[in-house]
């Protein structure tokens, strides 16, 4: 009976503790890349590494050759270009803006010129009207005048 006892805890052991078993396949893959390759993909990595470099100078001193050669100059001109298109662009748009604004400027004006000429023609209207009042009393009063004139005249 303790065999078996001994036996089911060693297989509880193996499945349900795994530590060991990690452990060994930590130590296992430490050895591998450290103690039996030497280094080799430290070593591998560090080459590339420099042939990279090596690489990107060459091709910085080539892109820098060929962008003095001419790619400065054409991409000014690009960007010549499309600045003064978008100014042109811009001018429109201003122009388009100051049309309208003066469009509506225009017909406020109109609107102001047309309530003015209806304030004037109100205005003669009263002034015509008053005159037309003030004529009819100097007529009325030198019509009374004119009478009392006969009436004191001698005849």
């Amino acid at each position: 009976m303790e065999k078996i006892v001994k036996d089911v805890g060693d297989i509880q052991s193996r499945l349900l503790h795994h530590r060991p078993i990690i452990n060994a396949e930590i130590r296992y893959f430490v050895r591998e890349f450290e103690e039996k390759r030497g280094y080799r993909e430290n070593r591998l990595l560090e080459n590339l590494s420099k042939m990279v470099t090596e690489a990107n100078d060459q091709l910085v001193a080539l892109d820098t050759d060929s962008v003095n050669q001419g790619m400065i100059t054409d991409l000014i001109r690009r960007l010549e270009a499309a600045n003064h298109m978008a100014q042109r662009v811009q001018q429109r748009e201003i122009e388009v803006q100051q049309g309208t604004q003066l469009q509506a400027n225009i017909e406020h004006l109109k609107d102001d010129w047309s309530d003015f000429l209806k304030e004037q023609q109100r205005l003669k209207e009263e002034v015509d009207e008053q005159h037309v009042k003030a004529v009819g009393q100097l007529s009325t009063h030198y019509s009374e005048m004119k009478m009392n004139l006969t009436r004191f005249a001698p005849m």
